[in-house]
């Protein structure tokens, strides 16, 4: 199996107006960093015209889509049937974006049968890490 998995979802941007827009966004997991989740959004969806990855626990999604969750700059939130909210705070503001709950659950399915809930500490190189983090300390 793939040590990393990405799943494209359909993103509904809410905004100040009336109008919903949807966006496509990428949730991505990589096995070589198991605490992780990264949502990306494509360049037309942001307001710098470039691509914007957000980084989260996958601890915070799994939570997060039955009950409220994150106190951070990404907070998520079960929203009526069927739907869950992501809230990603920045310094220019705020982005409020709503997911099908089923494509979650499924991305997180897909996630935990690579690296079970609790054993994600046996799939990182703590000796490489210290490696390159003490690197340019010499």
């Amino acid at each position: 199996m793939s040590p990393v998995i990405e799943e494209a979802v359909q993103a509904r941007l809410v905004a100040s107006t009336p109008q919903v827009e949807i966006v496509p966004a990428t949730l991505h997991y990589d096995r070589e960093d198991p605490f992780t989740v990264r949502m990306a959004f494509p360049p037309p969806a942001t307001l710098e015209g470039t691509e914007v990855t957000w980084e989260f626990s996958r601890e915070l999604l799994a939570t997060g889509i039955t009950e409220p969750a994150g106190a951070g700059d990404v907070r998520v939130r079960p929203f009526g049937y069927g739907r869950t909210v992501m809230e990603f705070h920045a310094p220019e503001g705020t982005a409020m974006v709503h997911l099908r709950t089923a494509e979650l659950r499924r991305f997180l399915e897909r996630v935990h049968g690579l690296v079970p809930a609790g054993r994600e500490h046996l799939y990182l190189d703590l000796d490489h890490d210290l490696t390159e983090l003490l690197r340019d300390a010499c």
